[in-house]
């Protein structure tokens, strides 16, 4: 097993090279740095951003943004996906809201969320209506993949609905929980960082990629772009480490 992890952190620095190798000679080729700055020029790039005094404004307030988001949703998608799951009645209804907000254009959430809210609370809500279906759904799937005969028999032994919810249904669900937040997550931070181009707070990172754009800073723009997605990245580990934490506490 620890031979098998050595072998696949080896090809994941492998397929980073592999990226920054192309990036190079993608750079190399065009021979221009307002196309496609080289990697070690956005590489200092992003070493004087990380001195500029409204960075780390910046990048906190991105990341609050999206844990807001996130929070809302969780909450949200927990207590309607529970219900949604148990009760079939409840999960006709709910379905249909699901899959309007799943299939509606991120822009136009922005654009609508641009007339409804102030410019702080945009990306929020993004945030909120981009996480929410991927939580709810996988906590709904995993609320109807429990076993029948095991609900069966709890009802047999006269067990109460909240024991059973609690018991029975939440250990379940706890997979689909941690998939759910992961997808979540990736696709979330996306749309917050959309959200903030568009509706330019004072801080954040979206704005900021705004802003390189306009001055045509590409080397900035590919280095906030960078930024993000390690936040990404991070987070994702981040909830990778609680679910195998929780498994081995389990």
């Amino acid at each position: 097993m620890k031979n098998l992890f050595t072998r696949n952190k080896t090809y994941t620095v492998i397929s980073v090279l592999f990226l920054l190798l192309l990036w190079k000679a993608g750079s190399l080729l065009v021979s221009s740095d307002f196309i496609l700055p080289p990697p070690e020029k956005t590489l200092l790039t992003l070493i004087q951003l990380i001195t500029d005094p409204e960075f780390f404004s910046s990048i906190g307030s991105t990341i609050l943004r999206g844990l807001i988001g996130f929070i809302i949703s969780f909450i949200l998608a927990l207590s309607l996906g529970i219900l949604a799951g148990i009760q079939e009645r409840f999960r006709a209804f709910l379905q249909p809201i699901l899959v309007t907000i799943r299939s509606t254009p991120v822009i136009s959430l922005i654009l609508l969320a641009l007339i409804w809210f102030n410019v702080n609370q945009v990306p929020v809500f993004i945030a909120l209506l981009t996480m929410f279906p991927f939580i709810c759904t996988n906590i709904i799937d995993g609320i109807r993949d429990v076993d029948k005969n095991l609900i069966e028999m709890a009802h047999v032994y006269q067990i109460n609905n909240k024991n059973i919810i609690k018991h029975i249904h939440i250990p379940a669900i706890i997979p689909f929980i941690f998939s759910g937040s992961s997808s979540a997550m990736g696709f979330g931070w996306r749309a917050i960082i959309i959200g903030e181009v568009l509706s330019q707070p004072r801080f954040g990172i979206g704005t900021l990629m705004q802003n390189a754009q306009t001055y045509l800073l590409t080397d900035r723009l590919i280095a906030w772009t960078v930024l993000a997605i390690l936040i990404s990245y991070l987070f994702e580990l981040l909830i990778r480490f609680i679910e195998k934490e929780s498994i081995a506490w389990k």
